[in-house]
């Protein structure tokens, strides 16, 4: 079920009435129920995976606390192979079969691996991190393990974070399906706000986007460098439109019936290096790996060459998890790569700044490097979104001919060459809705518009809202696109 279809609209108003008509002893199972309707609306069997999971994991957590010394590492460690186990097998199999049937080619031996054709259960990665999460934090001592095996179930399947978060810890949602949430009208007004707001960033701007994006990167060779450049720029602000609005929606309806998820994104594209950058975004994806990986591997314990070393591979596999494709391990290692950059020269650049004035002009100094820092994320996205390691090649070398293409046009005023065909008619309307939004981001940094806007008068409120589902209504692309993450 799509948060933006009018199935969703209908199945959230329902689901969150009976919410607050029932008494609190019987709205965890309320939850539950809808949680796995949701669920099923998309593959029924595959239900069967998460009640494994969470069987599993729902012993682990009472036998983790139960034992004493070894045995209780040993329990840790059957829970994160039940987890880890699924998620390999209908994630990474046919990834791993390939490898060796490559091998076996080149090294003339008859062993090989059948493929599967695996339709991945939606959201996998996501509710097994959650999954994960639960059994460390109570193997680490830090939360008691939960003995109602319906509020454990509920935890790993709460519907509106179910399929692409965010990944939530234990102690922030546990605890909050045992509080008694009364109808709040700041609740109600808040949630539906992040509602609209992810709503109108996933249908007007990321759906727009992607009828350009999707043909040129699913066919790299219809198209010269500047249509290259152009829906790579749409892209980056495509994937963000589309994963923070999941997460805006997500946070929103959760809040609509009191509880509080943790934000996933904060202005992530106006970040002064990429140490920032990934600080805000997808923020319950990286404290994950910050968390559970890069600490367990030494984090700033070690060597400065082992903690670099660390850091690439926290996020080689921070690419691993988001698919078993060559690019995404790609993507991966280039964010390593950098941020391990960005972290040997930060004095040397500072020094270079102050040398070149820079520090005497902060406003131009932020700036650049923001610029910089959104330039690498967006060509790092190249790798992200093509369909193969050739094609993302094919994009790269094809854009370094964009300057002189827009050079041609200037000079002759003619698009022909770029081969836009129908593409042409989606340009002016998403550099619109990009500049609009962009200007949007910027009053919000600014005037931080979020937190006041409840001080608003009245009318001002109902203006803005009103505005949003006319701008909704009439501007979005009303096709039920999938979100971007749901594949993950």
């Amino acid at each position: 079920m799509l948060f933006n279809s009018v199935e969703f609209l209908l199945f959230f108003t329902f689901v969150t009435a009976l919410y607050y008509l029932l008494p609190h002893k019987f709205r965890w199972i309320h939850l539950l129920l809808a949680s796995c309707l949701f669920y099923m609306y998309f593959i029924p069997i595959y239900i069967l995976i998460l009640f494994f999971t969470i069987i599993i994991d729902y012993w682990a957590g009472i036998a983790i606390e139960n034992a004493e010394g070894g045995r209780r590492k040993a329990y840790l460690v059957l829970s994160l192979i039940a987890n880890i186990g699924v998620l390999a097998f209908f994630k990474y199999y046919n990834l791993f079969a390939g490898s060796v049937n490559h091998l076996s080619y080149i090294s003339h031996s008859a062993t090989a691996m059948p493929y599967i054709d695996i339709i991945l259960p939606i959201g996998l990665s996501f509710h097994t991190f959650q999954a994960m999460s639960y059994t460390i934090e109570v193997y680490r001592g830090n939360f008691k393990a939960e003995r109602h095996p319906g509020i454990y179930a509920l935890y790993v399947m709460f519907y509106p974070q179910l399929v692409a978060g965010p990944i939530e810890r234990p102690q922030n949602l546990l605890p909050q399906f045992r509080i008694e949430h009364k109808l709040e009208y700041d609740n109600i007004a808040i949630g539906l706000r992040l509602m609209l707001w992810g709503m109108i960033k996933k249908v007007v701007i990321a759906d727009r986007l992607a009828q350009f994006t999707d043909p040129v990167f699913n066919h790299p060779k219809n198209y010269p460098g500047l249509v290259m450049a152009v829906a790579t720029l749409f892209f980056a602000i495509q994937i963000y439109c589309d994963f923070s609005g999941y997460s805006d929606i997500a946070i929103g309806a959760a809040r609509v019936m009191g509880f509080r998820l943790m934000t996933n994104f904060n202005l992530p594209y106006f970040s002064r290096s990429l140490v920032e950058f990934w600080k805000r975004w997808h923020i319950s994806l990286s404290t994950w790996f910050r968390d559970y990986l890069y600490i367990t591997l030494g984090g700033n314990r070690v060597s400065i060459p082992r903690m670099y070393l660390n850091l690439v591979l926290v996020f080689i596999v921070s690419g691993l998890w988001h698919g078993a494709h060559y690019t995404y391990l790609a993507w991966g290692a280039i964010h390593g790569i950098g941020f391990v950059f960005v972290r040997m020269t930060g004095n040397i650049r500072r020094q270079l700044a102050a040398k070149a004035g820079l520090l005497r002009y902060q406003v131009l100094n932020n700036l650049l490097s923001t610029l910089l820092t959104f330039g690498f994320v967006t060509f790092a996205w190249i790798f992200f979104r093509s369909e193969s390691l050739h094609n993302a090649v094919v994009i790269i070398k094809k854009m370094f001919y964009a300057p002189k293409e827009l050079i041609q046009i200037l000079h002759t005023h003619r698009l022909g060459f770029l081969h836009l065909g129908g593409l042409a008619s989606v340009v002016p309307s998403a550099f619109l809705w990009i500049g609009l939004f962009f200007v949007a981001q910027m009053v919000e940094v600014k005037y931080k518009i979020s937190q006041r806007f409840p001080g608003f008068p009245v009318w001002q409120r109902w203006l803005v809202y009103y505005t949003g589902i006319a701008v909704l209504l009439f501007y979005g692309v009303h096709s039920n696109t999938q979100f971007i993450y749901f594949q993950f």
